[in-house]
């Protein structure tokens, strides 16, 4: 959806035309979905391999919410109008996520904006919703976007465990960097 407000107006977000869907929420269901994803609930920005781009690494963000029981997932899904629920694991773990940088922006963080998060998870939704804006920005297809995101993500989650470690993430874009540089170097 597009926004009201021309991109980086005032720094401000950007919302869906019409707040009604924001508005429509009942504080209850707002608060009590607030408080499930403060307990259940993560803000993620993924790095992921790819053969396809010039800079091998493709930077995303993803809320998700992970639960046996699929009926707050999908109250989540009815409540923001965006995302997925599925179900993909051997245990019977369901996961609702938004993984779409437009729908992130223009549902996510404005639905968190008006239901605070109260435990330390509020940090990383302000990281979150940092990144958020340097995507929309474009900063993320740089290298020293991919550093910058690095950097600002590193305390999201207590820091946790990564797939591809930051160092590891670095350390390959200054591989490709070299790579390329010899590539392009003028044959004497």
């Amino acid at each position: 959806m597009v926004g009201d407000n021309p991109s980086g107006a005032d720094n401000q977000q950007e919302r869906p035309s019409g707040h009604s869907w924001l508005t429509d929420i009942s504080p209850e269901i707002g608060h009590y979905l607030a408080g499930f994803a403060d307990g259940e609930g993560s803000f993620l920005v993924p790095f992921r391999p790819t053969n396809d781009r010039r800079l091998s690494w493709r930077v995303g963000l993803t809320f998700n919410v992970s639960q046996v029981d699929p009926t707050v997932l999908r109250l989540f899904a009815g409540t923001l109008g965006c995302g997925t629920v599925r179900s993909s694991r051997a245990d019977g773990v369901s996961y609702f996520e938004v993984n779409s940088l437009g729908q992130i922006r223009t549902r996510v963080i404005p639905f968190f904006e008006r239901f605070r998060l109260l435990s330390g998870k509020s940090r990383d939704f302000e990281i979150f919703c940092e990144v958020a804006e340097l995507m929309s920005q474009r900063v993320h297809l740089t290298r020293e976007g991919i550093a910058r995101i690095l950097i600002l993500r590193g305390p999201m989650n207590r820091g946790g465990k990564r797939r591809h470690p930051d160092q590891f993430i670095l350390e390959s874009l200054r591989l490709k960097e070299s790579s390329e540089a010899i590539r392009q170097a003028p044959v004497s």
